[in-house]
């Protein structure tokens, strides 16, 4: 699926909040639970550390500061929120969703409140949703969050997965602005790669039972070598065709934000596509994968780092478990806003 945003009006971000666990697990941490080391794992990934949720640390927990933070750069009121969505693969729990948990922590009492779930790519299927309600009038102000605590779905004894994943989320506000904002998405998914990253037990086909948590079936399990294959064909070809869509050429991209999955997937992600070094927004170091939470820390990253000017044209691309994938391009407004069409 791939389409102009702009036929209906213009939609823009407005606010930004992001927040990661205080707890800190570095390399040289997990090289005690498994056989690893810090050089092997900053060689094959760029990770350093990871943060991790404390005990009893919930999504909604992690999810609740940066929501709070996106509402107060927007200035707007929890009570304006007409649309919650919050991408993830790790709710609080199965149902009630998370959204509604947090749009109740937040007093967002009239909101459309539920969860999206499409992996690594949430948080830009969830844009994309939030976009088009927006954008079509059903809603005036929607606040979008994307996050994970993969700490909790992660089997510690995995050096293939444990490496890799981390905690953390991130919130934006959409709003109608008058100038700049979205300019188009490009989504898709592919079923049949289903099976190269998935939780096999917990959900309808294999419910919980004493047996399938004896043989570890609700943690994450990922073929590498194909997810690393389908995320470095991916994250391109959405690209392209976004940038297609949209009329836009590659050198005019300022701020390319990929999905943190691994700094080996986001350099040959950003030299296919030619876009340089110092334009490319990279915090998978200091957050490791955190799924849903990606995209939206990274962008939280380039604002403190003063990247996100007015007028400048910032692409966003995702890619995981699906398998999905997707990319949003937008042209940045004056702090975020452009004014109300």
């Amino acid at each position: 699926m791939i389409g102009n945003a702009t036929s209906n009006g213009r939609v823009s971000i407005t606010g930004i909040g992001s927040h990661a666990p205080e707890g800190v697990m570095t390399n040289e941490e997990l090289a005690k639970m498994v056989d690893t080391s810090d050089e092997w794992i900053v060689e094959r990934t760029g990770i350093r550390e990871r943060r991790v949720a404390a005990p009893g640390e919930a999504l909604s927990d992690v999810s609740l500061p940066a929501a709070k933070d996106a509402l107060e750069q927007a200035g707007l009121a929890a009570s304006s929120v007409d649309l919650l969505i919050v991408a993830t693969v790790t709710p609080d729990m199965i149902f009630p969703s998370t959204g509604a948990i947090l749009a109740d922590q937040l007093g967002a009492k009239d909101a459309a409140a539920y969860d999206l779930s499409a992996g690594c790519t949430g948080f830009v299927y969830a844009l994309a949703q939030a976009h088009g309600m927006v954008a079509s009038g059903l809603v005036d102000h929607a606040l979008v969050v994307g996050g994970d605590v993969l700490s909790r779905i992660v089997d510690w004894e995995d050096r293939s997965t444990c490496v890799l994943f981390g905690d953390g989320a991130g919130a934006v506000v959409l709003e109608r602005v008058r100038d700049g904002g979205f300019l188009g998405f490009e989504l898709g998914a592919d079923g049949s790669g289903g099976s190269q990253l998935y939780i096999p037990a917990g959900g309808s086909r294999t419910p919980a039972t004493a047996q399938s948590v004896a043989a570890r079936q609700h943690y994450a399990k990922m073929n590498g070598r194909e997810v690393f294959k389908f995320a470095t064909r991916v994250l391109v070809d959405s690209a392209e065709k976004v940038l297609d869509e949209c009329g836009v050429g590659v050198d005019e991209v300022d701020v390319y934000v990929p999905h943190q999955a691994n700094v080996r997937i986001i350099d040959h992600a950003r030299r296919k596509l030619g876009i340089p070094e110092e334009r490319t927004v990279v915090n998978v170091d200091r957050f490791g994968n955190t799924s849903s939470g990606s995209i939206p820390l990274a962008l939280g990253d380039a604002e403190a780092d003063g990247r996100l000017a007015a007028g400048e044209m910032v692409l966003m691309t995702g890619m995981g478990a699906g398998l999905t994938w997707g990319s949003a391009l937008i042209e940045w407004t004056a702090n975020g806003k452009g004014g109300e069409g």
